[in-house]
């Protein structure tokens, strides 16, 4: 396939196709009884919690009136059009998603119920026995709410209605169409991570940012806290404890050789700051992907944490080329693309050992970082690149109305040069001419920051991807900036350079690969693409890729001739890092390095 023809196939739909349908193994040894189990906030961990996951009633609807009868039952948290809800139905921009479910809790006096979504895409309101609990807007980020005043004895009926507006809206959606075809896939919608509760004390921790200072050797914690309760921090390497202090309630806005501060606001929230010299300091690192353990005692609240000692930074070499560091020394970023989609989960990985098996699989093919592409990913798989040493390039998820695509896409493709210098002020040229759009990205933005901030593993932000709803990206960067000064960003990857950021980003699907001059760290953050259709293990009998290979050998050869002859000789030059796509096929884009059922791996030993 040529440069022309991948233009012309990019974005066709093709409706009348049917799915095949593929199972992983984890989804074919699926028990409905016991989905995704595991606790779901590896970082901020309780003892006493309960999964939702499971068997809910659900129906569709054209209003929100409360449904008098439901359609039957859906496997939570997978959505309604994956394989493994059960459902298999998309759900329309005119249309209501309802879910319902019994809930029984018995709480302690003087503790609260929180009940968790670790994700709802795309708005949902939450009821409990009839009354109104809480809405969110957006489908990538979790959220929460406190049910005790709507609880009563014995049986609780739960209820979450959605509406998800897909491509047809502003709202940011990834890569998710309604009409599916080439790089873009089946619109998902509804609960597609983990829904679950946890009893907490009445005075209790809320939040906390984790920030290692690599170079002093010591850690900063903030903890925001609701009442003032007595104060244990203690600190375990290998097991050991290597920090142990505690402070009465009173002390908590005293100062001393640990800098504490405590605030009190009307609302009974308390912010306490705490610095932590450590005894003994183990890099993180991918060879060595040494991980603390940190306990906090807040009253009767026992949370456990963890954290990494690590820095990443672009500086210049003893040359003075600059390049991407981990812990100040040069490392090379060998990256795949990953998109985060399952052949019969869609968003959601059928089990933790799914997760576990992508990230171990590309290390044993030889990458040391993944790119989690324009999607934000369940806690548990950030969890796992910590401890396995994956490092990880997070995308924001890419939003905005209607995009031209010979101007986003294929011009840029064609013509890289002259499409570099594009303003992306212009932005009803980008999709961007909403202000109330571009305002929710903003925020949305932010709040993928906070979230996901105290994540070891996670390297660098990449705001905007391939022009898609991309607008002021200076002005974007310098804001994630202000929220994390402790990574780099990848301002805009792929075109559209405005000349900010800590990278010059390029993708390069069919030319020979070269080093630019530029003072930024070079990156080519996407290239290869390399199609490969396995029989029995593709969506579709069409091929979409950049390059068509007709089997397993052959496309083994090319991947390694494209990796030492054109990619490993620029290292020298200034080239830093380099994304392949991708780590798995996706419907009918066949470039995985593995098979969309994560069956076969395309690559010969």
């Amino acid at each position: 396939m040529d440069i022309i023809d991948a233009a012309r196939n990019i974005n066709k739909t093709h409706e009348e196709d049917i799915l095949n349908k593929l199972y992983t193994k984890w989804g074919e040894a699926l028990d409905p009884e016991h989905v995704l189990a595991e606790y779901p906030r590896p970082q901020f961990k309780r003892d006493n919690y309960t999964i939702l996951n499971g068997y809910w009633n659900y129906a569709f609807t054209t209003s929100k009136d409360i449904p008098a009868a439901y359609d039957g039952r859906i496997l939570v948290p997978f959505s309604p059009e994956s394989l493994l809800s059960g459902v298999e139905r998309q759900l329309h921009p005119h249309e209501y998603l309802w879910y319902e479910r019994t809930i029984v809790c018995d709480v302690p006096d003087t503790f609260r119920l929180i009940l968790h979504f670790g994700a709802v895409d795309q708005h949902a309101a939450v009821y409990l026995n009839g009354e109104s609990v809480c809405e969110h807007h957006g489908g990538y980020l979790p959220f929460e709410a406190d049910i005790t005043p709507f609880l009563r004895q014995g049986d609780n009926s739960l209820l979450v209605r959605v509406q998800d507006f897909s491509d047809t809206s502003h709202h940011s959606r990834g890569k998710q169409t309604l009409k599916r075809g080439g790089m873009f896939y089946t619109a998902q919608s509804g609960i597609w991570q983990t829904v679950w509760m946890e009893c907490v004390p009445e005075h209790h921790i809320c939040k906390l940012k984790i920030t290692p200072d690599y170079d002093k050797g010591e850690v900063s914690l903030l903890l925001s806290a609701s009442g003032r309760e007595p104060l244990n921090i203690r600190i375990l390497s290998n097991g050991y404890c290597i920090f142990d202090t505690s402070y009465e309630a009173s002390s908590l806005s005293s100062s001393g050789k640990n800098t504490f501060s405590g605030n009190h606001t009307p609302s009974d929230d308390y912010q306490i700051a705490i610095r932590a010299k450590l005894s003994e300091i183990h890099p993180w690192s991918p060879d060595s992907p040494f991980l603390y353990t940190l306990c906090i005692g807040y009253g009767q609240d026992v949370v456990e944490s963890y954290f990494a000692m690590r820095i990443f930074t672009t500086q210049p070499d003893e040359k003075g080329i600059m390049r991407f560091c981990l812990n100040h020394k040069p490392l090379f970023l060998h990256g795949v693309l990953d998109q985060g989609y399952w052949s019969d989960g869609l968003y959601t990985a059928p089990s933790d050992e799914a997760l576990i098996y992508d990230i171990r699989t590309m290390q044993r093919l030889g990458f040391n970082m993944m790119r989690k592409h324009i999607k934000i990913e369940a806690a548990r798989w950030y969890y796992h690149c910590d401890r396995l040493g994956m490092i990880v390039w997070q995308d924001m998820v890419s939003g905005g109305s209607h995009y031209s695509m010979p101007i986003v896409c294929y011009l840029p493709t064609l013509f890289p040069g002259l499409f570099q210098k594009l303003s992306d002020d212009n932005y009803k040229l980008f999709g961007r001419h909403s202000e109330e759009g571009r305002d929710e990205w903003l925020q949305e933005c932010t709040d993928t920051v906070d979230y996901l901030y105290n994540v070891p593993s996670i390297a660098v932000w990449v705001p905007f991807n391939e022009g898609w709803g991309q607008f002021d990206s200076g002005a974007a960067t310098k804001l994630i900036k202000e929220k994390d000064p402790s990574r780099p960003v990848d301002q805009t990857s792929g075109w559209f350079d405005q000349g900010g950021g800590d990278f010059k980003s390029v993708h390069n699907y069919f030319r020979r690969l070269k080093v630019p001059k530029d003072p930024r760290a070079f990156v080519v953050s996407e290239y290869g693409g390399y199609a490969c259709h396995i029989d029995g293990h593709s969506s579709v009998e069409r091929i979409y890729g950049y390059k068509k290979f007709s089997g397993q050998e052959t496309l083994t050869k090319a991947y390694h001739k494209l990796i030492d002859e054109e990619l490993k000789p620029l290292i020298d030059k200034g080239l830093c890092g380099a994304v392949y796509t991708q780590v798995s096929d996706v419907e009918e884009e066949v470039n995985g390095l593995l098979t969309y059922d994560r069956k076969v791996c395309k690559l010969l030993p």
